[in-house]
């Protein structure tokens, strides 16, 4: 009501032509400022905060209906981590922009995680400038999860884990009101690593931190979950075929981690004072394993006798190969790889081990899960009897054990 009047009062002018009040006396009567109006053409000395987002204003108790000032576009949310990164930034009362280059239907799971209209999907193409500055015109903070292990006809390694990175982070240079940019990356990423992924990852680390100093990086290990590209693919092959291919014999070492603790770790470097601003965290599990020991996991969950087949790396590559020979000169999409990608097997010829000076989850004030229990339980799913097929703890106990 009261701005109705005032408009009407701007309006009206007086005998000699004159309006009653100016705008400007109608913001100082009701204490609006400048740079509420819209009137404030400051521009940022620095295209990032130097502070995180700490300073920005909240409200309420910190649940999903409060405002936690933040308001984040995540470039690919409605991949594997972007659920749960999602999730954990939405119960806090944070605005998340989700954008999406499908079906309507792909981001739709997401919206449920936050309050009415918190989580809000946005279409876009990522190869068109405009539209990455439109999903990211309303934001404070950008978080890239964008990546894929394998090539198709349409998108390359480079272009899917390095040019996208670096466009982002070229548009959110020139927007100019970014507080906080994190690039997740991976554990390995390296110039000199036999993957082309991992090569591409490193090249748009250097691209991130070339145009955002201060821009955070996340080099997550491979992650265990729900809807994980490791286990999953591990455990339908063994319903189906019975055995599973230890590629090199399984042994070399990798420290896989539970993807609800990457989440919490981007979201714990948002919610700091700064101190992670311009920072690689390398973001391994606890425990290190060899491929052998995580299957002896899964099998153990999916209760089936371990069988396996140790395949060398030649043989393995010839099987895989076909497929990266073929993508770019047919002109239909093909599978996707699940076992036998020809990158992921070129990965497998080394360790990937969190190193011995790099910052990790304890220096986000995180401890990560073991990968036992709850962070595999999802794998109950493929017991072929149901979820309570198979032997239970005290069927495995000795007879003699009470005597």
């Amino acid at each position: 009501m009261m701005q109705a009047v005032s408009r009407r009062l701007i309006q009206r002018p007086l005998a000699g032509g004159a309006s009653i009040y100016s705008s400007s006396s109608l913001r100082s009567l009701h204490g609006v400022s400048d740079h509420l109006s819209g009137n404030d053409n400051r521009r940022y000395s620095s295209s990032l905060a130097t502070k995180g987002v700490g300073h920005l204003a909240r409200k309420g108790t910190g649940g999903r209906s409060s405002v936690s000032g933040i308001v984040a576009t995540v470039f690919g949310a409605t991949g594997f981590l972007g659920r749960y990164l999602v999730q954990q930034l939405a119960k806090m009362g944070s605005q998340v922009l989700v954008p999406f280059r499908g079906s309507e239907d792909n981001p739709r799971h997401l919206k449920l995680m936050g309050d009415l209209g918190q989580v809000v999907p946005m279409k876009f193409d990522p190869r068109d400038e405009d539209s990455i500055k439109a999903v990211m015109a309303k934001a404070n903070v950008v978080i890239n999860l964008i990546g894929r292990e394998y090539e198709t006809r349409n998108f390359s390694f480079q272009e899917v884990n390095h040019h996208m990175a670096e466009k982002l982070a070229l548009v959110a240079k020139e927007h100019g009101g970014i507080m906080r940019f994190i690039q997740v990356s991976c554990l390995g990423a390296s110039v000199s690593s036999p993957s082309r992924m991992q090569r591409a990852k490193a090249a748009a680390e250097e691209a991130v931190l070339s145009a955002l100093p201060e821009a955070t990086v996340m080099r997550p290990a491979t992650m265990i979950g729900t809807e994980d590209r490791i286990l999953n693919p591990w455990a339908m092959f063994v319903k189906k075929y019975g055995f599973l291919p230890l590629i090199g014999g399984g042994t070399n070492k990798f420290q896989p981690v539970y993807v609800v603790d990457v989440a919490a770790a981007i979201v714990a470097a948002l919610k700091d004072d700064g101190s992670s601003m311009g920072k690689t965290y390398e973001l391994g599990g606890p425990d290190v394993f060899t491929p052998h020991d995580l299957a002896e996991i899964m099998f153990d969950m999916i209760r089936e006798w371990p069988r396996y087949v140790k395949l060398p790396f030649p043989i393995a590559k010839a099987m895989a190969g076909p497929r990266d020979f073929m993508v770019n000169k047919v002109s239909f999409p093909l599978p996707s790889p699940q076992i036998f990608n020809l990158d992921q097997i070129n990965t497998l010829t080394t360790d990937t081990l969190v190193s011995d000076k790099a910052l990790t989850f304890q220096d986000l004030d995180l401890v990560p899960h073991k990968l036992k229990g709850y962070p595999v339980e999802f794998l109950i799913q493929y017991r072929k009897g149901g979820p309570n097929f198979g032997s239970t703890v005290s069927e495995k106990i000795p007879t003699d054990f009470y005597n």
